[in-house]
């Protein structure tokens, strides 16, 4: 999950930690699910997955090192369609966008003027983002856990079944149905800890949420082997 050039490189995530978290999360979007009463965090996460086939939401991210010293704090907003399809827009200082259009990645650094093209299936696999723009078999790619009630939050923990991936696991915290948070440790010790709000489950999104087109002046790096 790590990525782009901020004003203050010391603040700056790495690619790698960005595409993450960006997996991760590309983070679960408005995920209003109309339920009163969810016995636990899986539970609520798989009323969600079966309930929900879009989602918009506004977040705030906070990035920590293995000494949960704070690294970076990013704002920005995010769309999904289920399955494979998403966009996640960083404000300042990030200033990165990444869109996955259901065969392939983009990602956008403004500051650097640079686009990388990925497939889509090798970068989402059993990633963070998965866990909301991918598709309903969760339990095919994740060991899901519950995690108990605190912080007025239902939470769960989803570890990877892929052993070569590249974090450790994602809790994700509900309150009446609805995603709140997502936490996301890698291999590093680093952590990313997402919340959410204003969010709204099945939206009328237009096909050109997912589309991205490479500024005429950038350069493009495409890794699609």
């Amino acid at each position: 999950m790590n990525w782009i050039p901020t004003v203050n490189k010391s603040l700056r995530p790495s690619r790698h930690t960005s595409l993450a978290c960006l997996r991760l999360l590309l983070t679960g979007a408005s995920l209003l699910i109309n339920t009163s009463v969810m016995a636990d965090g899986i539970d609520a996460l798989h009323t969600f997955v079966r309930s929900t086939h879009a989602a918009t939401a506004n977040f705030t991210q906070d990035v920590y090192d293995r000494h949960h010293k704070l690294r970076q704090h990013a704002t920005g907003t995010l769309a999904f369609a289920r399955p494979g399809h998403f966009r996640w827009v960083y404000g300042p200082p990030v200033d990165q966008t990444i869109v996955g259009d259901g065969k392939e990645l983009w990602l956008y650094e403004s500051g650097l003027n640079q686009v990388t093209e990925r497939k889509l299936d090798h970068a989402l696999g059993s990633s963070p983002a998965a866990l909301l723009a991918g598709d309903n078999n969760i339990d095919r790619y994740f060991k899901l856990q519950n995690n108990g009630t605190h912080d007025g939050l239902d939470w769960l923990i989803a570890i990877p079944q892929d052993s070569d991936s590249t974090f450790h696991s994602v809790q994700m915290g509900f309150q009446n149905g609805m995603l709140m948070r997502m936490i996301i440790e890698d291999n590093f010790g680093s952590t990313t800890d997402l919340t959410l709000s204003h969010l709204q489950r099945n939206p009328a999104l237009p096909n050109s949420t997912f589309v991205f087109t490479p500024p005429a002046d950038a350069d493009v790096i495409s890794d699609l082997q």
